[in-house]
């Protein structure tokens, strides 16, 4: 009896999800032991990749890290090229290609480049402890392009991927885009436009409870004041009126007060400069201002973005910033332009909230927790927003966990990359079931 109550306790303790596994089929216990079995090697490709700069305008250190991954897929049959970046001026893209059976298409993006060039003081990979690693691009997003390589792996050993039609697009000008954005963006465009399912793999919000369902989009406005140059002392009068520097300020401070309160937009004027004369620099990253403090200024210049979760959205805000602009107080006139390109909203979709239902269930499945939705204040523009209207399903945040990424500080916690390699595999694997049905 003893023996009897042992064997139905293990059963029991079995049944649980992340004990046992309980809950996966045999193909999936396959993609997780293939996991497992590959994780060390994975580390060490990252740590390898963390180590090549490969800031977006160094683009020797782009390619290299293109490269690299580039072997990688070779190896696991995928069909490789490095394109050239010279059109957009940037070092270009990988791309990865596998023909499978007629069913579901996947798209998996992730992007090379890193906020850190050559002269950044951060170039290498450290342990903080024996689970942290600190290193440039680490999270955003090493670490999910390398997530995206063992989960490849996984699907091959269980003998899945052959059965997949799979496109993955690695970017690399993701952090600093080039011009012009149609070109820029022209592979993941097309890429997307074939596929029915689009996983982004970067870190979203650093939180493994959270994937990203929708993003806001993102694009720069310019705001050009001019005033009538006087001595100070006639500031105010009929002739000379209130100067460029107070009507800039007060169209910012109206912006803030009408826009401020609206939930998911954000507006923010990234420099100022203003004076007698202003002089801006060609990337529009700041430039110089002259002037005196016996001087009305005759010239004021902002730079800044705008981040909305629709078009919709976007568009309202245009109109209303538009408006605050042409109202101008005496002696000044201004005007407002808003770049054409810019990062489109990711759109929250049923497909997108169907693809959260199944990333959770198998979460759950293997032990993991439960997922949900990241706010998407938490998660800046990105690389999938360019698939929304053409596929049917979309979400990102797939990649390692991690924190202060786009600082010194940035680090990946490495116990999370098998953890997000199983969830992405086993997601795709069932993906691939349904569409079978």
């Amino acid at each position: 009896m003893k023996l009897i109550f042992k064997i139905t306790l293990i059963l029991f303790i079995l049944s649980f999800p992340g004990t046992g596994y309980a809950q996966l089929d045999r193909t999936e216990k396959k993609i997780v032991k293939s996991v497992d079995i590959n994780n060390e090697e994975s580390l060490e490709l990252l740590k390898k990749a963390i180590d090549i700069n490969s800031g977006t305008m160094n683009f020797d250190g782009v390619i290299k890290v293109g490269g690299l991954f580039k072997t990688e897929l070779d190896k696991l049959g995928f069909k490789t090229r490095l394109t050239s970046g010279e059109p957009f001026g940037r070092a270009g893209h990988l791309i990865a290609t596998r023909e499978g059976k007629p069913g579901m298409k996947f798209l998996l993006i992730g992007h090379l480049d890193t906020v850190f060039e050559l002269d950044s003081p951060f170039q290498s990979a450290t342990m903080v402890n024996d689970s942290i690693i600190n290193g440039p691009g680490v999270a955003d997003m090493k670490g999910g392009d390398v997530i995206i390589i063992l989960a490849m792996k996984a699907l091959k050993e269980a003998g899945v991927l052959d059965k997949m039609s799979v496109e993955i697009v690695m970017t690399g000008d993701e952090e600093k885009s080039g011009s012009p954005l149609d070109l820029s963006k022209a592979d993941l465009i097309n890429a997307a436009k074939k596929a029915d399912v689009a996983l982004g793999f970067e870190n979203g919000d650093g939180n493994p409870e959270t994937i990203v369902v929708s993003r806001r989009g993102s694009t720069e406005w310019g705001l050009e004041v001019k005033g009538n140059a006087a001595h100070s002392s006639q500031i105010f009068t009929k002739n000379v009126g209130v100067g460029a520097i107070y009507e800039t300020s007060r169209i910012l401070n109206e912006f803030y007060t009408q826009l401020s309160t609206q939930e998911n937009l954000t507006f923010n004027p990234g420099f100022i400069l203003g004076g007698t004369s202003v002089e801006v620099k060609a990337d529009q990253t700041g430039g110089t201002a002259f002037g005196k403090t016996n001087v009305v200024a005759q010239k004021a210049t902002v730079r800044g973005d705008i981040r909305a979760i629709s078009l919709d959205q976007l568009e309202i805000a245009k109109k209303i910033m538009t408006a605050i602009v042409s109202e101008n107080s005496p002696g000044t006139t201004a005007e407002l332009t808003f770049d054409e390109g810019g990062y489109p909203p990711l759109a929250l979709t049923d497909g997108n909230n169907k693809l959260l239902e199944l990333y959770n269930e198998l979460s759950l499945d293997l032990g993991f927790g439960k997922v949900y939705a990241v706010n998407p204040r938490n998660a800046g523009a990105a690389d999938i927003s360019f698939t929304t209207g053409h596929v049917d399903m979309a979400v990102d945040g797939l990649g390692l966990s991690g924190a202060d990424d786009h600082t010194i500080n940035e680090t990946g916690n490495l116990n999370m990359v098998s953890t997000q390699a199983k969830r992405a595999a086993i997601l795709m694997y069932r993906l691939h079931l349904q569409s079978k049905k």
